[in-house]
């Protein structure tokens, strides 16, 4: 079992639940309320500083976020120096990420987030990403309103869809 600073952990946040801070969208008060309950430790769930990078990369890569508005708010969130951000990534972790991407056929960063929230002790992820409900002993979890998140889908289409003309 990995050791953290927070006791029993409810879960670990995927990259999907921080993107929406960082523009203006349909989700961003739902993701602004919940990281901020997140990092005052109101909700005992872990935010890997790798998914705060991933967000990044995927906001401005990917949505056309500006990188100094990413940025901007990235670091702030960062430099609240909380405890639910969980920095570390030992080797048996990446290991056991390794196989289990390997064994269900998904990406490595959500292989990642099984294999840290197993870790943890925990079974919980926090994600817009229904493709891990695959994975039989992972719960997924959208702390975000249905609706909400129906509607921030059809904004991302229109939103990616002007992003990759302008590419």
């Amino acid at each position: 079992m990995l050791s953290v600073s927070l006791g029993s952990v409810e879960g670990v946040i995927d990259v999907s639940i921080i993107i929406p801070v960082c523009f203006q969208n349909p989700l961003k008060k739902f993701a602004v309320e919940f990281i901020k309950k997140v990092l005052l430790l109101e909700k005992r769930v872990i935010i890997p500083v790798t998914a705060i990078i991933g967000a990044y990369h995927i906001a401005t890569r990917y949505i056309g976020v500006p990188r100094a508005d990413a940025r901007k708010i990235l670091v702030e969130l960062l430099q609240t120096r909380s405890p639910a951000f969980y920095p570390h990534i030992n080797i048996d972790t990446a290991v056991e990420s390794l196989d289990i991407a390997s064994i269900y056929n998904i990406e490595s960063w959500d292989s990642y987030l099984i294999a840290l929230a197993r870790g943890l002790g925990t079974k919980t992820i926090y994600t817009l990403d229904r493709e891990l409900e695959k994975i039989p002993e992972i719960n997924i979890e959208i702390p975000f309103p249905q609706s909400a998140v129906k509607e921030y889908h059809e904004y991302l289409k229109t939103l990616i869809a002007k992003h990759l003309k302008k590419t």
